[in-house]
């Protein structure tokens, strides 16, 4: 059983189905009180009155946001700051898939800009107020498909005129490993440690959204798929077990350590992706800057 997280305010994304509902559900058992960026309020709202109609239930708030538009981010995280004096707990997880090029509002590649840099925004916007409550922890959920890809096409991200679900989505993870090996940098010495995962195949909405080939490819496979609580063993061991305190920079899957690919070791790849990450957001060098220890 993990630690209590009583008093404990935790932020979970993409929380209303899959790996971030079982997340969600753990953590709320365990008394963390729930901040959950959600993009479908009604769905949110019925999460919200299953978690809290449990006996002993911490509270839970609703923050309304669709991670692929930025100001929604930027004004999710505002909303969250000011509900909280104190955050002990990120759970970057909310994901998607695309088998056809499309871009964001903000003219970005959308799985690119849901997957990865909506784990960088909200994380720096929340970034401060992480440190003031050390210790604290940011879990990114990540996968095995980093492996997918040998780096980061830092000349064609978006991959418009050679796109491929596999290329496109398995860049987007080695992202959030990448990301998570860099912040972990900046972040010694400030209790903040930072963690990425792969929670295995699991049985979610993920790529649902991809019409009717999709959805039933998807049922076809299902049963050879981990359930969504299993999935998420690993995110809630990152977020709550005493046995990973002061652990940072690392890559888990079932709950133990694993080496990731050589491309998501790769520092100077780490550093371009962090330049390129705070352009793409339009993070300024004060905000950029928050990170002590910046290489």
């Amino acid at each position: 059983m993990e630690a209590s997280l009583r008093g404990k305010v935790c932020v979970v994304t993409g929380a209303t189905s899959g790996i971030g509902r079982a997340t969600a559900e753990a953590l709320s058992a365990m008394g963390a009180e729930l901040g959950l960026v959600c993009r479908d309020l009604e769905r949110g709202e019925a999460l919200r009155a299953e978690l809290i109609s449990k006996p002993g239930a911490a509270p839970v708030r609703l923050f309304e946001a669709d991670l692929a538009v930025q100001s929604q981010v930027r004004r999710a995280a505002a909303e969250i700051l000011a509900a909280y004096p104190r955050i002990h707990v990120l759970v970057n997880n909310a994901g998607v898939v695309q088998l056809e090029y499309k871009e964001t509002t903000d003219g970005i590649e959308t799985v690119f800009a849901v997957n990865h840099l909506a784990y960088f925004l909200l994380t720096m916007l929340l970034l401060d107020r992480l440190k003031e409550s050390a210790p604290a922890r940011i879990v990114n959920v990540a996968s095995h498909a980093h492996k997918f890809v040998k780096g980061i096409s830092f000349d064609d991200l978006g991959h418009r005129d050679s796109y491929g679900w596999t290329r496109v989505y398995g860049q987007s993870k080695l992202a959030n490993i990448l990301f998570t090996r860099e912040l972990a940098h900046r972040l010694e010495g400030t209790g903040v440690t930072v963690n990425a995962l792969h929670p295995g195949a699991v049985a979610t909405g993920l790529g649902k959204n991809n019409g009717a080939f999709s959805r039933v490819l998807i049922g076809l496979l299902s049963p050879f798929f981990r359930s969504p609580a299993n999935g998420a063993a690993t995110s809630i061991h990152l977020a709550s077990s005493p046995a990973v305190e002061g652990v940072t920079g690392r890559y888990f899957a079932k709950c133990r350590e694993l080496e990731p690919s050589a491309a998501a070791r790769d520092d100077a790849a780490a550093k371009q992706l962090w330049d390129l990450s705070t352009r793409l957001t339009g993070l300024d060098a004060q905000v950029a800057a928050m990170t002590s220890g910046a290489r």
